[in-house]
């Protein structure tokens, strides 16, 4: 039994060794495994838990190198499916710290990711999970949309957490995921967006109206990440807006999934609300202040150590 797997994107992400410079003037680059579920998978087993990821690769070498950082990260691989007629993903992107970082993702029409299907599931696996936890992009296209329905079907106890994870240039249009998170919210348990995310899976982007529609979906965490201004959640009992933790902002992109990570972990341990998320944010901001994704996930003791130093607002 696994205390989590997650189900989505991977692929090799390219960032620029040099910052505050554009694409067509970096030389240098670093390789780094990339994809939001798989990132949060890591950052799990960073804290301890048991995780596995369900995704595909190409018959290439960045898919041998994805396979092998997932295990490096302590991370099962037994769920990554190869297809040898789509390459591996490779995601490109520019850091202007602290707050602008443009990602390119080079994906192509259908990447390994989305061609999970039904057939390359182990459904007693996912029904036995701890908690589970998919994304809007993996909605975004089949056969992934099918094998995300019977992975959804499957849960029937634990928690399943809902990534609003909307990337524009993965999608038609922006109705188009508003109607696919309309149809995921009411299996999920949780749901985690920043403004724009809510925004496209519930229509409003104030963060205690989004949240309130959230649970109103029948959602029963809602998490509202707001930037600069903190972390907002609330469940039907109780509300909380956590401020963000003081760093030097090195990289923004893998924050979001190291945040993921820590509130897989709170969650399980049955930690309050605002225990969770002041942790998970500090998590966040622990991978912010580094290049990398994840290779900086945190640990338990680290992200503790962030807690209780001097640069915490509360």
């Amino acid at each position: 039994m696994y205390d989590l797997i997650t189900i989505g994107r991977c692929g090799v992400d390219v960032y620029p060794l040099q910052t505050g410079v554009g694409l067509a003037d970096v030389e240098t680059f670093g390789k780094f495994l990339g994809g939001s579920p798989t990132n949060v998978a890591v950052a799990a087993a960073r804290h301890g838990l048991r995780s596995a990821v369900i995704t595909g690769v190409g018959a290439d070498p960045f898919g041998d190198y994805v396979r092998r950082a997932i295990r490096d990260f302590g991370v099962d691989d037994r769920f990554v499916t190869t297809f040898a007629e789509a390459p591996t993903p490779v995601t490109f992107c520019e850091i202007f710290p602290p707050d602008h970082f443009p990602i390119y993702f080079y994906r192509g029409e259908h990447p390994p990711d989305l061609r999970i299907s039904p057939s390359h599931l182990d459904l007693d696996a996912i029904r036995a999970t701890s908690m589970f936890w998919f994304s809007l992009t993996g909605l975004s296209k089949e056969p992934s949309r099918a094998a995300h329905t019977a992975a959804l079907s499957a849960r029937t106890s634990g928690w399943t957490v809902f990534d609003l994870d909307y990337r524009a240039p993965l999608w038609e249009s922006r109705a188009a995921a508003r109607e696919a998170a309309g149809q995921a919210l009411p299996h999920a348990d949780v749901a985690v967006g920043n403004l724009e995310e809510v925004e496209t899976a519930v229509g409003v982007r104030d963060p205690e109206e989004a949240a309130q529609a959230l649970l109103d979906a029948g959602i029963r965490v809602a998490v509202v990440k707001m930037g600069p201004e903190g972390v907002f959640a609330r469940t039907s009992e109780e509300s909380c807006l956590i401020k963000p933790v003081e760093v030097d902002v090195v990289n923004g992109i893998g924050a979001g999934d190291a945040f993921g990570g820590a509130l897989c972990l709170g969650l399980l341990r049955g930690w309050p609300l605002e225990r969770t998320i002041r942790f998970a944010n500090a998590a966040g901001a622990f991978v912010a202040a580094r290049l990398a994704c994840a290779d900086a996930m945190p640990s338990t003791d680290e992200v503790e150590e962030l807690l209780a130093g001097p640069g915490v607002r509360s």
